[in-house]
């Protein structure tokens, strides 16, 4: 009997791209938005193909032994793979080396045409001013399946949507919805299997089986963030922000603990102690079988104001290895204007909490702001002594100008670069909205910083 409903189910390949720039590190990196996309369309009945440029684990990597393999560090972190290439023309001028992070160009070609007859390819972005990256993978994809639609969305995509559109995509789009994606398809004429339909396993989890090798698994429990700090695109990128219900969380949880082995988890939230008591705490009280056998890391920072001294115990005994806390800046009138997360005397509470808990010096560090326009350069430096002071371990995070902050316009006017027209110029190692004069007083602000690490950051 012949069955008239088996179509053959169309095939997606879905690109991380590579990272260009002069500097990257795995600190817990992957395209999580990516990876939701490919667990949606793939339970919609898609055969998924995922190409991660930034892959490590990549079988065929042995090939490529004048590469050096990446060094890696605890609780999966590390290096990326890296060739050095040609500085961008108009960043010529930095005196650094300019690098291709990932999978060499070659694996990129075999993996696209490894995929004979795919119905579209899916691109994501991230940095603005890693574009060149997304532009290239763009370039060699349509090079390789020259009749192939390819659809690009991402935060470069969402943030510099006109530059964007010169990557030669077929399609840009803005959505973060994977919904909005099954209909971008559908205007194609591309339709998933129905045969192919609920053949995963029945979950919306990040297509984490997808990769070669999983050394952690990043986790989101909430999308957005409630706070606009001035700087941050978030708002623009996830106006609304939504908590998953717990439940939700700790099953994701387990079922990567349980069923793949893994122990260390990154949350990817922007603010994960927000409504503590139900959200992040029955969370990890719902763990508690677990503890000593999960670790967990907030790369991202936690919010100051959110750690009290039940919430650093719970933190402590749940397995928190890795705390980031949002300091920014010592100076208040900063927080009054630009993000309103920090009062007088808070950072030094919280870390006392943190320290009576358990946690140790090189467990902490504090996340502060370096390059703002107009922000003085003692203001870090007293910044960093405070930090020093606390305890804890100074992390200088150097300010990308993002457009459709708060910020912009005053980045714009006080940068001597068009931040405008070239996103390369976003880059946050050219520290764009600081003068010559600041930027000579880079190099003592990073010798404080490296020596409050060597008294803390090895601490037993």
């Amino acid at each position: 009997m012949t069955c008239h409903n088996l179509h053959p189910a169309p095939d997606l390949i879905l690109v991380n791209p590579w990272i260009y720039d002069f500097a990257a590190f795995d600190l817990w990196a992957k395209p999580l938005g990516l990876l939701y996309i490919a667990s949606y369309l793939r339970q919609a009945g898609f055969g998924i193909h995922l190409i991660d440029c930034l892959d490590i684990h990549h079988p065929k990597l042995k090939a490529y032994s004048s590469i050096p393999s990446p060094v890696r560090r605890r609780f999966g972190t590390g290096k990326f793979l890296r060739q050095k290439i040609p500085v961008p023309r108009v960043l010529a001028d930095v005196k650094r080396s300019y690098c291709r992070y990932g999978i060499p160009v070659d694996l990129y070609r075999e993996e696209l045409a490894a995929v004979k007859e795919p119905a579209a390819i899916i691109m994501t972005s991230l940095m603005t001013y890693w574009y060149p990256g997304v532009h290239e993978a763009i370039r060699i994809a349509k090079e390789i399946h020259p009749d192939v639609p390819v659809i690009m969305g991402g935060i470069y995509a969402g943030l510099c949507y006109e530059h964007a559109k010169r990557a030669g995509a077929d399609i840009v789009t803005v959505s973060r919805e994977p919904e909005s994606l099954l209909m971008i398809l559908k205007e194609r004429g591309i339709f998933a299997s129905e045969n192919r339909a609920g053949s995963a396993p029945h979950h919306f989890y990040p297509a984490f089986d997808l990769l070669h090798g999983i050394d952690y698994i990043c986790i989101a429990s909430s999308t957005g963030c409630p706070f606009r700090c001035q700087y941050c695109a978030s708002h623009f990128l996830r106006p609304e922000f939504v908590q998953r219900k717990p439940e939700e969380v700790s099953a994701e949880i387990v079922y990567w603990h349980k069923t793949f082995g893994i122990r260390d988890f990154a949350f990817y939230d922007d603010a994960l102690l927000i409504s503590s008591e139900t959200h992040i705490v029955p969370i990890l009280q719902s763990l508690e079988k677990y503890w000593g056998s999960i670790r967990f890391h907030t790369p991202n920072a936690v919010h100051i104001k959110g750690i009290s001294q039940k919430i650093a115990n719970l933190m402590y005994r749940a397995g928190f290895k890795t705390i980031r806390l949002g300091l920014e800046s010592y100076d208040i009138s900063f927080h009054r204007v630009l993000d309103k997360k920090v009062a007088e005397g808070e950072f030094e509470q919280a870390v006392r909490y943190l320290f009576e808990a358990g946690f140790k010096n090189n467990e902490i560090g504090a996340y502060i702001l370096m390059g703002l326009p107009d922000q003085p350069v003692e203001s870090v430096r007293e910044t960093v002594r405070l930090v020093d002071r606390a305890g804890v371990i100074p992390y200088l995070a150097e300010y990308s100008p993002l457009p459709h902050t708060e910020l912009w316009d005053q980045a714009v006017k006080k940068s001597g670069y068009d931040l405008v027209s070239e996103p390369l110029f976003h880059n946050n190692t050219l520290i764009p909205c600081w003068d010559d004069s600041q930027k000579k007083e880079i190099p003592g602000l990073k010798s404080m910083v490296y020596e409050v690490r060597k008294r803390y950051a090895y601490k037993a």
